[in-house]
C-alpha cells in the first residue's frame, strides 16, 4: 500500500469517493456530515485561516482503500489530528503509513490524536458499539473494524447516555423550584440576528469549556459558518440563551435527530427541510451541550435553561432524548447524570453509544 497527497476539487472527489466505497450498501450510515467535512476540507474556511490542513488516500495496487486528512490546528498547537479517516476492511498497519506522512509534513509535533476532525464542535469520535442501528444527528457512525486500526494507541473513551422523555420531563418539573438568582432571564436566540447570536455562542463556549479536553478556542466566524448550513432547519428555540442582568452566562443548545429526515447515504436536500416544514415526524432529539460560566457553574442557571426549552420540547412530542458524548475521565459530568436518571428510573444508567478517540507520541 502506497499514500498519496491530494489536492483540489479532483483529488477531494477522490477523496469523498472511498468513504462512499466503504459504506456502499450500509444501510445505517447516513452522509448528513459530509456538509461539515467540505467545510473544513474543501472551501476557504475561516478554520483554515489558523489551521494547516494535508488530505491523503492510501492506494492498494488500482484500488483506492483509505483516505484521512492530517490537521495542524494552530489554536490546538500541541497535537496532529488524524480527521475524517476511512477504511476498508483488513488493511494491516494502517497507522504505520500515517505515522511516515506525520514525521514527513509535521517533524515538529509530538503528540497525534486519531478521531477528532478539526475541532469537537465538528466531530469527534470513532464508534465502538451499535453499528447496527442509524447514528444521532452529529454522532459519528463507522464500521466495527475502525477501532482496530488504531489498537497500539491510547484509547480515550467517551459515552452518550439515552432516556426517555417521560423521564427527562419528570426530572425537569422536579427541579423547578430550585432557588432563584436575582436578576436571571432565559430567552431563545433570535434567527434574524445570526450573527450576534452565534457571537455571543462563541464567546460562551470558549469560557465555559476552556479546561475540557481538546478543547480549541473558537473565532466567532467559524461558529457562524457552521451554523449556516442548518439555518433552514434549526429554530429559535433550539439555541437558548441564559443572561444575568443582561450579560450572558449560560447556553443549551438541542436540535432533533435530523437524520430521521435522510434515508441512506447522501447530506440533506431541500425536500429534507420542506418534509420537516410540513411535519415530518422525528422521535428523538439531541441534548447536545449546555455552556455554562464557571462561576455560576453549579447553579440554578442550567436548570433554567432547560426549563425555558422543556414546553416547545414538549410540543413537539418526542419519545427520546440522547445527550452529546461525554470523555470518561470528565467524572463530574458522568456522575450528575447517572444521578439524574437514578432518580428517574430507580436503577443506575448505563452508557448508550460508546466512542473513542485514539492518543500517542511521536
Amino acid at each position: 500500500m502506497t499514500t498519496e497527497i491530494i489536492d483540489g476539487k479532483s483529488g477531494y472527489k477522490t477523496f469523498e469517493k472511498v468513504s462512499t466505497d466503504v459504506y456502499s450498501g450500509n444501510k445505517f450510515f447516513r452522509g448528513t456530515d459530509k456538509s461539515v467535512e467540505q467545510l473544513l476540507l474543501n472551501a476557504n474556511s475561516a478554520y483554515q485561516k489558523h489551521s494547516s490542513i494535508k488530505k491523503f488516500i492510501v492506494r492498494s495496487g488500482n484500488n483506492y482503500v483509505a483516505r484521512f486528512a492530517l490537521i495542524h490546528d494552530l489554536h490546538l498547537a500541541d497535537y496532529i489530528q488524524v480527521a475524517f479517516f476511512e477504511a476498508q476492511k483488513d488493511l494491516g498497519d494502517i497507522f504505520k503509513l500515517i505515522r511516515q506522512e506525520i514525521y514527513h509534513h509535521f517533524p515538529k509535533c509530538k503528540r497525534v490524536v486519531a478521531g477528532l476532525n478539526g475541532h469537537l464542535n465538528y466531530g469527534a469520535g470513532i464508534l465502538l458499539n451499535r453499528f447496527d442501528e442509524a447514528p444521532l444527528f452529529g454522532l459519528p457512525y463507522n464500521p466495527e473494524y475502525y477501532a482496530g486500526y488504531f489498537k497500539d494507541l491510547q484509547m480515550r473513551k467517551m459515552f452518550t447516555f439515552r432516556f426517555s422523555m417521560e423521564a427527562y420531563i419528570s426530572w425537569a418539573r422536579n427541579y423547578s423550584s430550585m432557588r432563584k438568582i436575582n436578576g436571571l432571564s432565559v430567552r431563545f436566540m433570535n434567527k434574524k440576528n445570526i450573527e450576534k447570536e452565534s457571537a455571543i455562542y462563541t464567546e460562551l463556549n470558549n469560557q465555559a469549556f476552556l479546561k475540557h479536553s481538546y478543547w480549541a478556542n473558537r473565532d466567532k466566524a467559524e461558529d457562524l459558518e457552521l451554523f449556516k448550513p442548518f439555518r433552514y432547519l434549526l429554530e429559535n428555540e433550539n439555541l437558548v440563551f441564559a443572561e444575568i442582568d443582561g450579560k450572558p452566562v449560560g447556553f443549551f443548545l438541542w436540535y432533533p435527530d435530523f437524520n430521521k429526515l435522510v434515508p441512506g447515504q447522501r447530506d440533506f436536500n431541500v425536500w429534507d427541510v420542506i418534509k420537516y416544514r410540513l411535519g415530518k415526524s422525528i422521535d428523538t432529539f439531541r441534548f447536545t451541550e449546555i455552556g455554562i460560566l464557571p462561576e455560576y457553574q453549579g447553579s440554578p442557571v442550567a436548570l433554567a435553561l432547560i426549563n425555558k426549552a422543556l414546553p416547545a420540547l414538549i410540543k413537539k412530542g418526542y419519545k427520546y432524548c440522547e445527550g452529546g458524548f461525554i470523555f470518561e475521565d470528565n467524572l463530574a459530568s458522568i456522575a450528575f447524570v447517572k444521578r439524574i436518571l437514578q432518580r428517574c428510573y430507580g436503577k443506575e444508567a448505563k452508557p448508550y453509544r460508546e466512542f473513542a478517540v485514539f492518543e500517542t507520541s511521536i
